[in-house]
């Protein structure tokens, strides 16, 4: 069945209204006619809707059965990824969103490579990677479409962060404080974990992270792609603190 997100003023009753891009999605993608059975989500409950009436530019649909969601992991990880080259980001977010990452924000460092200083070409940048996180919601079930926040330099995630607890730094010199030893210490709540670009993180900006109360871990004995550290890591945190491997 074929799932679509959409704002709480779209529901009336018992009656739910499909706008935007997901109409022509439906229509000539999909092909689906009235008494075509879909599921809408929207602030974390599930409508098992009838299709009532396809204009071309609305979707009209019945609630038949409506109930809480089941698909979103009890652990909120916030990933701050490095922004990476290329494609990688888009693969990230998508990765990111189908294992149950809630929320991302694109972080320069140092040793980012890449530097986007047009706020224009930013804007399309993060719109695009919202759309990306949208489809992968819908594909993989997801109850909430993870969020990709504007894109954030280093200094202004540390004053994010600060305050915060659970704060995961995966190192590829940190030798002796594995994930799972930092795992031990956290029961649920929210995770934050950041990831650093193609070139790691500096050493300074390591002991800035600690200063706030980051914990830097090692994933092991291989170093990792910054396009499979964040995967990994959250994959590991959601298997030991959530609900990845685990039918409800």
């Amino acid at each position: 069945m074929h799932r679509f997100f959409v704002d709480g003023k779209q529901i009336h009753e018992n009656i739910i209204e499909i706008v935007g891009k997901d109409v022509k999605h439906i229509k000539d993608v999909l092909r689906l006619k009235p008494s075509d059975i879909i599921e809408i989500s929207s602030g974390g409950w599930v409508y098992i809707c009838e299709i009532l009436e396809i204009k071309p530019d609305l979707v009209v649909g019945k609630v038949v059965e409506s109930f809480k969601g089941k698909s979103e992991p009890p652990i909120h990880i916030t990933l701050y990824q490095g922004i990476a080259k290329g494609d990688k980001m888009d693969y990230i977010i998508q990765k990111a969103t189908e294992i149950g990452v809630r929320e991302i924000y694109p972080l320069t460092t140092n040793r980012t490579v890449v530097k986007i200083k047009n706020k224009k070409k930013e804007k399309s940048k993060i719109d695009r990677w919202n759309t990306i996180a949208e489809e992968a919601a819908k594909q993989s079930k997801r109850d909430y479409v993870p969020r990709v926040q504007r894109i954030i330099n280093f200094e202004e995630m540390l004053k994010l962060l600060k305050g915060n607890q659970n704060i995961i730094v995966p190192y590829e010199i940190e030798e002796s404080f594995s994930l799972k030893d930092s795992l031990n210490k956290i029961k649920s709540g929210k995770v934050h974990l950041i990831i650093g670009p193609e070139g790691g993180f500096e050493k300074e900006e390591i002991d800035l992270l600690k200063s706030i109360g980051g914990q830097s871990i090692t994933l092991g004995p291989r170093i990792l792609r910054t396009e499979t550290a964040g995967l990994v890591a959250a994959s590991i945190i959601l298997y030991e603190l959530g609900d990845l491997g685990v039918m409800k």
